[in-house]
């Protein structure tokens, strides 16, 4: 019996050959719901993630925080010895998720048509750059790139030409891990009812350009597209930072004439100005940003940013701090909703986030991040391999 209640993916086995983000997000956000994740890594080095940095108690930053509640198998693909072990697996697996090198999972018979010749239960999600087919399927694909590719890069950033700027997280290999977690929850749904495997390909490209919809509409047959405007919307005004006179930022937002009033009155303490006829409707405050900008910066410039927000909260204005990671991790919210756990990691004990979602019925798994093989001699016995047999594949290099 379980020490904990039932968790959606409980029973569910997940073989994963994974590296960098894409695919590690994926499969951790399966192991959150109780899935059993089969890490298969190089031997000696391991997803090459691991090295991105030290910074977590000598480990990636990116690693720690992709691959909680894993098992770590080393696996040398390229040895014969290595093809019954993934065979095995594969036979008591549920999903393989891959975002090799493209083409690489295919050369090694791992393409969705010859394994569901094998296991017709399985379900084959591949993670790629720009997907299967296409000219550019075998192109190189890093999150940089694909941000450039997808247009995110023009809508980012100042306005000027030399001002565009990249997302400060990896927002393509984030996309394309969400909608392969999604995906292959939906490929489980349909399993129940087909009882067979199928197949998934999903690329990052196609999954951030599906996050560009609104500048992609706003641009539609030939528009002009939204400019690049910094960290202030680049269609509606007074949105965005400003500045106070003790030197801090307060982010704010209007949406609409009757916030408009309440800004000038409670806010700028000038009640008149709601009706300057440079003003008084959302598109000549865009117009006329620069001149609006001054009139804010002029009264904030003599309070606090914490007064700024006790004067926009009064008003009921959309507002936020705007917080570095330090004042993220000491978050008063997250703390008031208990979103933090304890997670172990080979270089000691960190605090990790809850998954997003809060189920009553159940507690997301917050499991270890595993060493690099930790659990290679474990899941060999499982599947009959004798102590003997297990210090071959050592002593050769297959594990």
């Amino acid at each position: 019996m379980t020490a904990h209640p039932p968790r959606p993916l409980d029973g569910i086995t997940v073989v994963s050959l994974e590296h960098a983000i894409a695919a590690p997000f994926c499969t951790r956000q399966l192991a959150d719901q109780g899935a059993r994740v089969i890490k298969i890594e190089r031997p000696g080095v391991g997803d090459f993630a691991r090295g991105y940095d030290e910074r977590v108690h000598g480990l990636s930053s990116h690693f720690v925080w992709t691959n909680r509640s894993k098992e770590s198998l080393t696996l040398n693909l390229k040895h014969d010895a290595a093809e019954p072990i993934l065979s095995d697996l594969l036979a008591e697996a549920d999903v393989l998720v891959q975002n090799l090198a493209p083409g690489a999972a295919a050369r090694m018979g791992l393409d969705f048509d010859t394994l569901h010749a094998q296991f017709p239960r399985l379900i084959v999600c591949d993670i790629s750059g720009y997907g299967e087919g296409g000219p550019y399927e075998t192109k190189k694909a890093y999150d940089l790139l694909i941000q450039s590719e997808a247009g995110f890069l023009s809508v980012t950033g100042g306005p000027g030409p030399d001002e565009m700027a990249k997302a400060g997280c990896s927002v393509a290999d984030i996309a394309a891990g969400m909608y392969a977690y999604s995906n292959i929850l939906s490929a489980l749904l349909l399993r129940g009812r087909t009882g067979e495997g199928s197949h998934i390909d999903v690329s990052m490209l196609e999954s951030l350009v599906e996050w560009m919809g609104y500048p992609m509409y706003y641009a539609f047959d030939g528009a002009t597209p939204p400019p690049r405007a910094g960290a202030s919307h680049s269609t509606i005004y007074p949105y965005g930072p400003f500045p106070t006179g003790d030197g801090g930022t307060v982010m704010l937002g209007l949406q609409n004439e009757r916030e408009w009033q309440l800004f000038c009155e409670k806010v700028l303490e000038q009640p008149a100005l709601a009706r300057d006829e440079r003003f008084d409707a959302n598109f000549k405050r865009s117009e006329n940003r620069a001149a609006l900008r001054a009139l804010i910066d002029e009264v904030f410039a003599e309070l606090s940013a914490e007064q700024v927000i006790e004067r926009l909260e009064s008003a009921q204005i959309a507002n936020a701090h705007v917080n570095d990671m330090a004042g993220v991790w000491q978050h008063p919210q997250l703390a008031a909703r208990d979103r933090w756990r304890s997670v172990m990691t080979p270089g000691g004990e960190v605090p990790a986030a809850l998954p997003p979602g809060r189920n009553a019925a159940y507690e997301p798994r917050m499991d270890a991040v595993p060493a690099l093989g930790q659990h290679s001699e474990a899941i060999l016995k499982q599947l009959g391999y004798a102590d003997e047999d297990v210090d071959k594949l050592r002593q050769a290099g297959t594990i």
